[in-house]
């Protein structure tokens, strides 16, 4: 190439043609005769030298539309042309976007609010599964209620009674937040039949369906409702738990929902390959890794991954010491130890790199060791299972620990114990949906 292809159109065009043509020719060479190969060489040769030469614009046109001639009449013609260009360029693409993927940033998707208020997975008002989750699993809950559950369960109805549905501008701006709403009213009297799985095709919701005596009331691109299906957040399958035999009117709310996406962000699969994991580090793992006792006793999937925040290396003896006790958590208001790591007999504390807002306890009254529960705010973590009051955790050499920063609702370590350092693929890298204060690398 010469210093001319930059500001010479004719240049330019030659060496498209002269491309072109030899990539043509390269695919058909078993196939062509000696004359016919002879003839599209010594085309593409002239070009070549004419532009070698310096010659003027006008020859370099001459010797390219002879080289056109000849590929014309002596290859053979490529059926559909058009598309297989196209069809070459979108593999290209693809090989390119899976090689990204692979050895460079990884899409992932929030799947659970274990790292709230860091990070967050997908919330909705109201929602009931919490209400739900000592119902389903506890029969005789059902007919009689204990009275966190019930309280829990009120405040939901409230929630849902006074949510106000926007108008269709509202909804559309509120969508770049990440922020949907599903409302669907009852078209016939009956009860509920059935709710369908969710319809998709590749990464888009397409619909899902209620159906009321057989009447189908179908949900057009639903939000993503994260682990628990729509009927459980919504509450139609605690109102069936509860009520059986509960028959809808026309004109009544099935659905009434305010959904929040979940942290959409890109993996960092790069960095690991150069150094280790360092502690306080969000990082992403295959949960194969866990212990098989491990997985099947908290009924964790082998083929899913998971997002936690790094606290423990190799060889490291773990344990937790008490800073308060939070009252009103989750599920129904228990009262809950909660403190800062151990690491060696070495303390953690909020000026340890990127335990910097975990250990911040923000609103802790002075000269009290109480603290009421809020949603979405730090409380350092909770002393439970493995890290319970008084207990140390040895971890293995080559393995690691890790914990959610929504200390009252992660499954982690605390619960299955370590797991291979091979296991983790990255570390959170960039936020990118929804546009909220969160977007961003920030949230680290």
């Amino acid at each position: 190439m010469t210093f001319r292809w930059f500001y010479s159109k004719a240049v330019r065009e030659g060496y498209a043609m002269r491309k072109h043509v030899w990539r043509l020719l390269s695919a058909q060479r078993d196939l062509l005769s000696p004359m016919a190969l002879g003839a599209v060489t010594t085309a593409i040769d002239e070009l070549n030298k004419t532009i070698a030469e310096g010659a003027n614009t006008g020859k370099i046109r001459i010797k390219a539309e002879e080289l056109e001639f000849a590929a014309n009449k002596w290859l053979k013609p490529h059926p559909n042309a058009v598309s297989r260009e196209n069809v070459e360029v979108l593999l290209v693409a693809i090989a390119v976007a899976m090689g990204i993927r692979t050895f460079f940033l990884q899409p992932f998707k929030i799947p659970t609010g274990s790292m709230q208020p860091t990070l967050y997975g997908v919330q909705s008002v109201p929602d009931f599964t919490r209400s739900a989750m000592g119902i389903k699993s506890r029969p005789e809950f059902q007919s009689q209620i204990p009275a966190e559950a019930q309280a829990e369960m009120d405040r939901q109805f409230k929630a849902q009674s006074t949510l106000v549905i926007p108008g269709a501008w509202e909804r559309f701006k509120a969508w770049f937040h990440g922020i949907s709403y599903v409302h669907v009213v009852a078209q016939n009297d009956g009860p509920i039949t059935g709710v369908s799985q969710m319809r998709r095709f590749l990464i888009f919701n397409i619909k899902q369906t209620i159906w009321i005596s057989g009447v189908a009331h179908t949900i057009w691109f639903p939000p993503d409702f994260g682990e628990e299906p729509l009927e459980w957040r919504s509450g139609l399958m605690l109102k069936k738990l509860l009520n059986p035999d509960r028959v809808y009117h026309k004109g009544e709310e099935l659905v009434k929902l305010r959904v929040s996406a979940g942290d959409h962000l890109f993996v960092d699969r790069l960095t690991y390959n150069f150094r280790k994991p360092e502690r306080g580090e969000i990082v992403v793992f295959e949960t194969k890794g866990i212990p098989e006792e491990g997985r099947e006793r908290w009924n964790i999937p082998p083929n899913e991954f998971y997002i936690k925040r790094l606290v423990g290396l190799g060889g490291e003896t773990l344990s937790l010491a008490q800073d308060y006790e939070v009252t009103g958590a989750p599920p129904y208001g228990a009262t809950t130890a909660v403190g800062h790591l151990v690491v060696d007999g070495k303390p953690l504390s909020a000026s340890t790199p990127h335990f910097e807002n975990l250990y911040s306890f923000p609103g802790a009254p002075a000269r009290t060791n109480i603290l009421v529960y809020h949603d979405n705010q730090y409380y350092g973590h909770a002393l439970v299972q493995n890290l319970e009051r008084g207990a140390e955790f040895q971890v293995r050499p080559g393995y690691d620990f890790v914990m959610g920063d929504n200390t009252m609702n992660s499954l982690d370590s605390r619960y299955w114990g370590d797991f291979p350092a091979t296991s983790i693929i990255g570390k959170a890298f960039f936020v990118y949906w929804p546009i909220t204060h969160r977007f961003g690398w920030e949230n680290q």
